[in-house]
């Protein structure tokens, strides 16, 4: 009876190493970046404790000789201080004929965009450096966004606190938003996954764009999934290297 009971503990415990023996070969190694990403990878990435200016897309009206045209046709001064007000907080005017002008001239004077604009202050980012690897923190003014991020800089592969992970690609700007920025070049990270069993999930991007101005940006837009928590953020920031 021992006997059996000996050898099937044996067998079981057997079978229970060649499972993680063969669990451990099946794991992939995950390749190192092409020639050259690595160095291009670097040059983008911001350095421990980097001071970075925390940006934010922001819709702003800008007047073409609007002002000039008003007061030229002698219009009132109150209706185009109102429609100058509303455009400083981006928000679109309405057409008011005190201004003495008509409504086509009116909106052909107002141009709209999207631009980065500065937004609290700057900030030394809580970034560290263990061997190959880049691991994010946390500071105020982030809201926790970037908090558990980890970069390998010989694979290229950013992993994410709620477990997964993705490689980058060359960034090619398809809005008129991104294409406004005038990237020289860029690297993204496209990231989706989710765990049902683990009730972890996340649907993040990270872009490194290196501008025309000879500034870079990380931009880190995601939803989160935690243990069933849910949360979304974004975080922009502008430093130089």
């Amino acid at each position: 009876m021992w006997a059996v009971r000996f050898s099937l503990l044996t067998v079981a415990a057997l079978s229970g190493a060649a499972l993680m023996s063969a669990s451990v070969r099946a794991a992939p190694s995950i390749p190192a970046l092409p020639a050259g990403w690595p160095s291009r990878m670097a040059a983008m990435l911001p350095q421990p404790g980097q001071s970075v200016q925390p940006m934010e897309w922001r819709s702003s009206g800008l007047t073409v000789e609007l002002p000039q045209r008003v007061a030229q046709l002698g219009g009132d001064r109150e209706a185009l201080r109102a429609a100058l007000t509303k455009v400083a907080r981006g928000e679109l005017p309405e057409y008011d004929q005190r201004l003495g002008i008509s409504r086509a001239e009116f909106d052909s004077y107002l141009v709209f965009q999207s631009s980065l604009a500065p937004v609290g202050k700057r900030l030394k980012l809580p970034l560290t450096r263990e061997g190959n690897r880049l691991k994010f923190g946390d500071a105020s003014g982030l809201g926790g966004v970037l908090r558990g991020l980890v970069l390998d800089l010989t694979t290229g592969e950013l992993r994410t606190p709620e477990g997964f992970g993705g490689r980058p690609q060359p960034f090619t700007p398809l809005t008129d938003q991104e294409r406004r920025l005038a990237v020289r070049s860029g690297l993204e990270w496209n990231i989706r996954g989710n765990n049902p069993y683990t009730q972890n999930g996340v649907k993040a991007t990270l872009r490194l764009l290196h501008l025309a101005s000879g500034q870079f940006v990380l931009d880190y837009d995601r939803f989160s999934m935690l243990r069933g928590a849910t949360s979304q953020g974004r975080v922009i920031l502008q430093y130089t290297r």
